[in-house]
């Protein structure tokens, strides 16, 4: 009898719509061989002291250093995106990432003295911090090689193993990233590569994995939760956004427009953090919009050999949805300025898009577009503006635009979302000191900075006696200590310390 034929990704260049390359598709049983090997190999890999771990890791940062142009054309190939934004957006964040956390792992992760009331004289308190397991990760394909690997170094430092899953749309990344480990020699099974569609990720999930960290859509998402909730273990989500940038009257308008159409159009739009509503006080709405227009107009389009700004869509059933928003926009009354249509080229290409006359009901307001499209509202005032940011299903990101710095930060503090930048877009995201995530339908959970190591990490609580008093206040007997419990219970609660710890004193000698 002839074995069953092996299910392959077919790849195809997203520039070019020719096929690259078939990737096989790893079964149930690879997967749960795959979490096998890293759970054999964890309690080797989490006996390492912080520092040895990231000594070791040292070898990804050097061929990340060595080797990062050839990644980078590797990743522009399998997404489509620009040689640049491959270089800078994706590989530079691994150096990055393993150079911050060189410099506060041992200090994040380390043993945390805590204080200790009076009620419990003669005793330290600490907290320590200690790894799950093995930790699956799930990514995504707008951004594969950093969204793959900011997770799996912070799950790694913390002394974990990992079973990564890439995403089936850049399968030639999976294969960069299996590489990496692979060179690096960090141990078999400390990271497993599972390459896949669906069926792998549902594999992952089911298996017998300690944590999950997931980045990608709403819908998915709440499927790896279910999948969690069943053990249960701790999952993390980073999902969609539809990020707000609001631009108010005192705004720097040419430098806010320039700003606008890069988080609009980079990566082609492929970005949760995205600028997807452009938030505009009406005093400056008409003054905004040329500028705007003009930023967009220069936009470039093209493959990473023409050194475009902004290359195709690395996913082929995002051209139907980017289309479909466009139209439901245009019914309900909205106006296109430029674009707003498919190129008519080989491969996966949409015009850079800017659209006004936006409201609140439609599809482009409401659901994450995922593509090179910027829509425009008005706002009456700054309140407004905070108003329709905050009225929404997603709080990733945003960004707040106005010359005067103290009141931004305070518009700022009002915005439902993980993270904003003021008078800047995007960059926030590539700070490995400061944490990561969304609220509402954006996700749970964060990561970079010193949360995503903890993120990774269980936390155990210790406390440890002294050995100066052989018998405690509070153990048995309880007879005649009520009165002396009743002093010391107002004594601690009136904050006269002095007379709590007497009466305590006490009751020790009681219990003899």
């Amino acid at each position: 009898m002839n074995a069953p034929a092996q299910r392959v990704i077919e790849k195809f260049n997203p520039a070019t719509g020719e096929k690259s390359a078939d990737y096989h598709i790893s079964t149930p049983e690879e997967v749960q061989a795959a979490v096998a090997r890293a759970r054999d190999a964890f309690p080797a890999w989490s006996a390492l002291s912080i520092e040895e771990r990231l000594t070791r890791l040292q070898s990804i940062r050097d061929l990340c250093s060595k080797d990062g142009e050839e990644i980078a054309k590797r990743i522009s190939r399998d997404t489509g995106k620009p040689y640049s934004e491959a270089l800078m957006h994706e590989v530079i964040s691994v150096p990055m990432f393993i150079d911050h956390y060189t410099k506060i792992a041992p200090k994040v992760l380390g043993r945390q003295k805590q204080r200790t009331p009076i009620l419990f004289p003669g005793k330290s308190s600490y907290i320590t911090y200690f790894p799950m397991g093995v930790v699956a990760v799930i990514s995504p394909w707008n951004f594969p090689f950093r969204l793959s690997m900011a997770p799996v170094i912070s799950a790694l430092i913390a002394g974990n193993t990992v079973v990564l899953k890439p995403s089936e749309v850049t399968p030639e990344t999976g294969e960069v990233i299996r590489e990496l480990f692979e060179r690096a020699n960090l141990g078999v099974g400390v990271v497993e590569v599972c390459q896949g569609d669906g069926s792998t990720g549902a594999a992952l999930t089911d298996a017998d994995v300690d944590k999950i960290f997931f980045t990608g859509s709403v819908s998915t998402g709440r499927k790896v939760m279910a999948a969690a909730a069943k053990k249960p273990i701790p999952v993390e989500l980073e999902l969609g956004g539809k990020d707000a940038h609001i631009i108010l009257a005192d705004a720097d308008l040419d430098r806010a427009a320039s700003a606008t159409a890069w988080a609009g159009l980079m990566n082609c739009g492929q970005m949760c953090t995205s600028a997807e509503r452009i938030i505009v006080e009406e005093s400056v709405y008409d003054a905004f919009l040329p500028k705007l227009e003009e930023a967009v107009r220069r936009v470039r389009v093209g493959t990473p050999d023409e050194h475009a700004d902004m290359g195709p869509l690395a996913f082929p059933p995002q051209l139907k949805t980017i289309e479909m928003h466009v139209a439901d926009a245009i019914e309900k009354g909205a106006r296109i300025i430029v674009g707003g249509k498919r190129i008519d080229r080989e491969g996966q290409w949409f015009e850079p898009t800017l659209i006004t006359d936006i409201t609140t009901d439609m599809e482009i307001w409401r659901e994450e577009t995922f593509g090179p499209v910027i829509p425009v509202i008005k706002a009456r005032d700054a309140d407004h503006a905070i108003e329709l940011c905050n009225d929404h299903q997603y709080g990733l990101s945003g960004a707040i635009w106005t010359e005067d710095r103290k009141r931004g930060l305070d518009l700022a503090c009002r915005m439902e979302c993980g993270q904003v930048m003021v008078n800047d877009a995007i960059q926030i995201t590539g700070n490995p000191a400061l944490p990561f995530g969304g609220v509402k339908n954006s996700g749970i959970g964060r990561y970079h900075g010193e949360e995503g190591l903890l993120t990774f990490s269980h936390t155990r609580a210790v406390m440890v006696d002294h050995g100066i008093f052989r018998l405690e206040p509070f153990w048995f007997p309880y007879r005649n200590k009520y009165p002396g419990f009743t002093k010391a219970f107002k004594a601690l609660l009136s904050g006269n310390i002095p007379k709590a710890f007497f009466e305590i004193t006490k009751l020790r000698r009681m219990s003899k």
